[in-house]
């Protein structure tokens, strides 16, 4: 019966319906929007990290910290022999990362330069092409973000200085092979790649390494000595962190679309009860208890939150699908500023985010309908059915 009453209500109430309804569905649109550009710039921060630089995970030695630039002369040793039982299967490829200085153009420039070997398949690297020149130098694979700021293009030379393992600073020409373009800054700004071997013979460690990447889908190895494990949460945090960071501001907008949602069905609960009250002082005489009376206007509101949420299926939901196919252009390079991100950002709605966002804007919806609701139990019938308004 409350049901019936109630779907009558709404369905009397026309233009009020209507523009509640709107507004609902419209926070409904922006959260799910907002949300699931975070949870889409979080997806392809990590796909982009895991198939360009982590794959299925890492080992470290113990004393590497990415971080450190001064920790890398101490962060090298002959791998153990678990871990080199996976190289030995192509599971695994080992790299040797050491901080040099180079001299593009005749400018000084700090770098941190890593020995990869080139054949390796497990990260999306153009490695192979370290493979493809041999004219004496050092072949050097860069990024586009670091041949921009070096002004370096293929084929440009430029003075590589080291320091080895023996304390003794030594230097060689090293020629830039190929620019690749990547999304991941991490493997671009101030790094150089060169062939694993010719960094190995630079800073005389022979056999030795920095970190081993592995393949996905491997299961950690027991007993790996003292090398730290590190798995694809603990290579993401950076990411997960920067995003986070930057939460607080969307969570404001949120708030205010919320907020607006919910000022909109009370204000209409309010102006309803207050042009109402024969109504409301009829059903009281006609026997219908305080208690029934306020669920009746609680249902309405939680009435207008349903209609809201098909609202936005209907309404919004082929901006919310278009967005998940094509992306949302940004106008401006994000990877200038340390973050992974594409051109179009494409926005994820998990089924999570959905169900979470319908239950915090139905329940505000049913909150917002009930507090008006209570000055319902204030009134007389008589009182009511003469018209007097809620004081």
């Amino acid at each position: 019966m409350l049901l019936k009453i109630a779907i009558k209500n709404l369905l009397g109430a026309r233009l009020r319906t209507i523009l509640n309804v709107f507004v609902t569905s419209f926070s409904f649109f922006i959260i799910l929007l907002m949300s699931g550009m975070y949870d889409g710039m979080l997806q392809h921060a990590k796909n982009v990290t895991i198939d360009t630089e982590i794959a299925g995970g890492a080992y470290w030695h113990p004393n590497y910290d990415p971080l450190d630039p001064m920790s890398f002369e101490d962060s090298h040793s002959l791998i153990p022999n678990k871990i080199q039982s996976l190289i030995d299967k192509k599971d695994a490829f080992p790299v040797l990362v050491n901080q040099v200085s180079i001299y593009p153009g005749g400018r000084i420039m700090p770098a941190i330069l890593k020995g990869i070997p080139p054949n390796q398949d497990i990260v999306k690297m153009p490695s192979t092409s370290l493979n493809s020149y041999k004219d004496g130098t050092i072949p050097v694979l860069i990024g586009k973000g670091m041949a921009q700021s070096t002004k370096l293009n293929v084929g440009d030379s430029f003075t590589i200085r080291w320091l080895d393992i023996n304390r003794t600073f030594d230097a060689n020409e090293g020629t830039v092979v190929h620019i690749m373009d990547t999304e991941n800054f991490k493997i671009d700004m101030g790094h150089i790649w060169i062939p694993l071997n010719i960094a190995q013979s630079m800073f005389a460690m022979q056999d030795q390494a920095t970190y081993v990447t592995y393949k996905k889908n491997l299961k950690e190895i027991a007993d790996n000595t003292d090398w730290l494990h590190r798995d694809v949460d603990f290579l993401v945090k950076d990411m997960e962190a920067i995003i986070e960071a930057d939460k607080p501001s969307v969570q404001v907008m949120f708030i205010i679309l919320l907020s607006l949602a919910a000022m909109g069905i009370f204000n209409a609960q309010v102006l309803s009860i207050f042009r109402r009250g024969r109504e409301i002082g009829t059903l009281m005489a006609l026997g219908m208890t305080r208690l029934r009376v306020v669920a009746l206007f609680t249902l309405e509101g939680g009435l207008n939150a349903i209609l809201s949420a098909f609202a936005t299926l209907i309404v919004f939901g082929p901006f919310l699908w278009y967005f998940s196919m094509s992306g949302i252009p940004l106008p401006i390079d994000y990877t200038e500023m340390g973050l992974i991100m594409a051109k179009r950002l494409i926005p994820v709605y998990s089924a999570g985010l959905i169900f979470s966002t319908m239950i915090l804007v139905s329940i505000i919806v049913l909150i917002v309908s009930y507090l008006p609701s209570r000055k319902i139990s204030q009134m007389k019938p008589t009182d009511a059915l003469r018209g007097k308004a809620i004081t």
